[in-house]
């Protein structure tokens, strides 16, 4: 499908309601553009900030057709959504990244294959089809270890760390999918992630590595740059850029790490969006990772990734947006809230990003 620059006026489509379509939609706003939400739920954060949302399930194929019939240009803000309804879409309306990225990066067994096929370093693993295969692997990889579902899971869902303790048909009665991938335990030093966009002509714009800290397996804090050696920062740029080429990206990629206590990288897991660890771009870089999605998507140059200021980035988790009038009491912080109607623990209710300008 050809595919020619959107100039401003022309409409984006974002599949998904939550924040991070809303940031991309605002944006988008600023460049001129309009957006078009598809949630599953009404007033979420992303239409709260569009000009049109379709609210229906994803297997609704009567609103996905209005949907991309109705934009220029179809992206997503999670890799959750079925990959059926995005082929569907992508039949009429060019999707980016491209679906089959998606397909990738929603399948951890898939990710860390394609990611062993380019030669990326990971941490050990295994398919496991049912409790009987889970009790061999233990004792195999030894211990601790962790049992993940092949598909959605995020922010720790479906995940199980595994004790000598352990019983292997209660770890897979929790993990809760139908397949899983045993991983190695990583003994890091830290956890960091790239963020790096790539345009319809192959251009590169990377982000320096930050480093994220993590409460209950949801993301608490990033630290932006990480306080790294240089050598180990350029290396794990280099990954990022690499994954993206391999990837054929149009758009933006998460690519987060472990540096181990050896000073190794190892790639984790893969976001083909905007993430929360680049939240802080969004005050702190002279061009964000959203408008990156934006200019990406919509064939335009990219922008600098140069920024002004360091900056420390902390989630308001559930009770925590309560908080927020302490960030605005800060003359040194920006407050974002998403507009999330129920408090749950641990859901992501907004952000806060601290600035220390370069003198």
């Amino acid at each position: 499908m050809s595919f020619k620059a959107l100039t401003p006026g022309a409409t984006i489509g974002i599949l998904g309601g939550g924040q991070l379509g809303r940031m991309t939609a605002l944006a988008a706003a600023r460049l001129g553009f309009r957006c078009h939400v598809f949630a599953t739920e009404p007033d979420s954060p992303g239409e709260q900030v569009c000009n049109r949302a379709t609210v229906a399930a994803y297997d609704d194929g009567d609103a996905l057709d209005g949907f991309a019939a109705a934009v220029d240009v179809v992206t997503f803000e999670f890799e959750n959504i079925p990959a059926d309804a995005v082929r569907r879409i992508a039949t009429t309306t060019p999707v980016r990244p491209r679906p089959e990225i998606l397909e990738i990066t929603q399948d951890r067994l898939r990710e860390k294959d394609f990611l062993r096929a380019i030669d990326i370093a990971t941490t050990t693993y295994r398919e496991i089809s049912d409790a009987t295969a889970l009790a061999r692997a233990m004792h195999d990889f030894g211990y601790p270890a962790v049992l993940k579902s092949v598909r959605m899971g995020y922010d720790g869902k479906g995940q199980v760390t595994l004790t000598p303790e352990t019983r292997p048909d209660e770890a897979w009665r929790r993990m809760g999918g139908e397949i899983g991938i045993l991983e190695a335990y990583v003994d890091f030093a830290c956890e960091i992630s790239v963020i790096v966009a790539r345009g319809q002509n192959g251009a590169l714009a990377t982000y320096p590595p930050v480093e994220n800290q993590h409460t209950r397996h949801i993301l608490d804090t990033t630290i932006a740059p990480e306080r790294i050696a240089p050598e180990i920062a350029m290396r794990a740029e280099a990954i990022a850029r690499h994954v993206a080429e391999k990837l054929d990206l149009v758009g933006v990629l998460a690519v987060e790490m472990f540096v181990t206590q050896a000073g190794e990288v190892l790639v984790n897991e893969l976001a083909p969006r905007p993430h929360n660890s680049g939240h802080w771009t969004i005050d702190a870089c002279i061009t964000s990772q959203f408008e990156q999605l934006v200019r990406a998507i919509c064939g335009l140059p990219l922008g600098s990734v140069e920024h002004h200021s360091d900056a420390v980035m902390k989630n308001l988790l559930g009770d925590d947006v309560e908080r927020w009038r302490e960030a605005l009491n800060d003359p040194a912080a920006k407050l974002h809230l998403y507009g999330k109607r129920e408090v749950k623990p641990g859901r992501k209710m907004g952000h806060v990003t601290r600035l220390f300008p370069h003198r």
